[in-house]
């Protein structure tokens, strides 16, 4: 219709020009454009690109794996930084983290956790769970927005703590949890990454029970914290937040898209 009404106003200053035999075909025509004009507009968008000037830095949004990134990737972590599976009782087999152990470590879980200890070597746990009330996994537990930096160049693999385990391996998080452990992300981000790409999953929609929260929001509220910190330093050139196929149509990408344009164009809000 916007098509149609913008072609409605060119047409009546031309419309005197036209020969009486061609308007037909010219309507007709006129219809079908704008059809596939709208069409084409309005198909469903599996990628949302936006460049930002303050700070110069890019935010993509896509529908992939993000283990098949080019960048630095970003795992979510319980406060244990469990790694152990027991068969899905403590870390679940479809999530991102448990990924990571197949992917990226080969199911290697003790060089998983050689490297975990020697990440966390600074951080100072906040208490420690006896072995009777936690018979599984790791009994230390981080402050949230505790940043494990693991593996080499070129592609770090950055675990961030955003939830909590229960002693009855139930995960749980909430908006708080994930802004602080976000807040804790930019910061190891800004001195480990050296401003590279980064690649994350939309981090909180899976199993830490931030289910009141649904997929679009959550990315609203991830892009709002990277653009803020960004504006305070740069973080990373270009921020990847990579979606699972399956998760697509729960996100309006068009919405994302006009939400990430008005964050561009208005850097003092």
């Amino acid at each position: 219709m916007a098509a149609f009404g913008g072609l409605s106003a060119v047409f009546q200053i031309l419309g005197p020009f036209v020969p009486q035999a061609a308007s037909g075909v010219v309507v007709g025509l006129s219809v079908g454009a704008c059809l596939g004009w709208g069409l084409l507009r309005a198909r469903p968008a599996t990628r949302v690109r936006q460049n930002f000037q303050r700070p110069d830095m890019t935010v993509v949004i896509e529908a992939g794996d993000v283990f098949d990134q080019p960048a630095h990737l970003v795992v979510g972590f319980c406060d244990t930084f469990d790694t152990l599976s027991a068969g899905g009782r403590v870390i679940n087999d479809g999530t991102v983290q448990a990924q990571l152990l197949d992917r990226r470590y080969g199911g290697d879980a003790p060089r998983l956790d050689t490297e975990l200890t020697g990440a966390l070597a600074s951080a100072e746990p906040v208490m420690r769970e006896e072995r009777a009330d936690k018979p599984l996994g790791k009994l230390a537990r981080y402050p949230i927005g505790t940043v494990a930096v693991l593996g080499a160049g070129p592609r770090l693999v950055f675990g961030v703590a955003y939830s909590r385990i229960g002693n009855d391996y139930v995960a749980a998080s909430s908006v708080e949890d994930l802004w602080q452990g976000l807040g804790g992300l930019w910061d190891a981000l800004r001195t480990h990454a050296q401003l590279e790409r980064v690649a994350m999953p939309l981090v909180g929609s899976g199993l830490a029970r931030l289910g009141y929260l649904d997929r679009d929001s959550l990315l609203r509220l991830i892009l709002i914290s990277f653009v803020s910190r960004s504006r305070e330093n740069v973080i990373c050139r270009e921020l990847r937040v990579v979606i699972r196929p399956e998760e697509l149509e729960s996100v309006n990408m068009q919405g994302v898209s006009a939400f990430l344009g008005a964050l561009a164009s208005e850097p003092h809000h």
